[in-house]
């Protein structure tokens, strides 16, 4: 089993979750703020949907959730670290950057992940195409 094989390639790459080929955002949009959110319909190579159904990313909510928790706490400890005394207006501040600057990797990857959940590597689009 490769690097490739596995469910966290997928994730951290934002590949199809069933060849783990396709793209599941277009080039280059990661930090254009206007098309950051877009996303393909579904694989170029293995033809799986990115969006099952109606209102499938909602559960997507809690991971990003779990990534803004991680964020706070993170920018948290190093102002800690950093300056003797953490006032509200620094958490602040902190936070709004920290949070803006994140936000289309906390999107993507909470969408990948969530999708991983459900749907399973099948082979490489070579190998699925082959079977069929």
């Amino acid at each position: 089993m490769s690097w490739r094989d596995t469910t966290l390639y997928s994730i951290l790459n934002t590949k199809c979750p069933r060849c783990h080929d396709g793209d599941m955002f277009p080039k280059g949009t990661l930090y254009n703020f206007r098309k950051f959110s877009d996303m393909h319909e579904k694989c170029d190579c293995c033809g799986q949907p990115f969006e099952p159904e109606t209102g499938f990313y909602y559960g997507a909510m809690f991971v990003s959730y779990g990534f803004s928790t991680a964020i706070f706490i993170a920018v948290w400890i190093a102002l800690s670290l950093l300056t003797e005394e953490v006032t509200m207006f620094m958490m602040i501040v902190a936070l709004v950057i920290s949070v803006v600057a994140l936000l289309p990797l906390n999107f993507r990857l909470s969408r990948s992940i969530w999708i991983n959940f459900f749907v399973r590597y099948a082979g490489p689009c070579k190998q699925q195409k082959a079977q069929l």
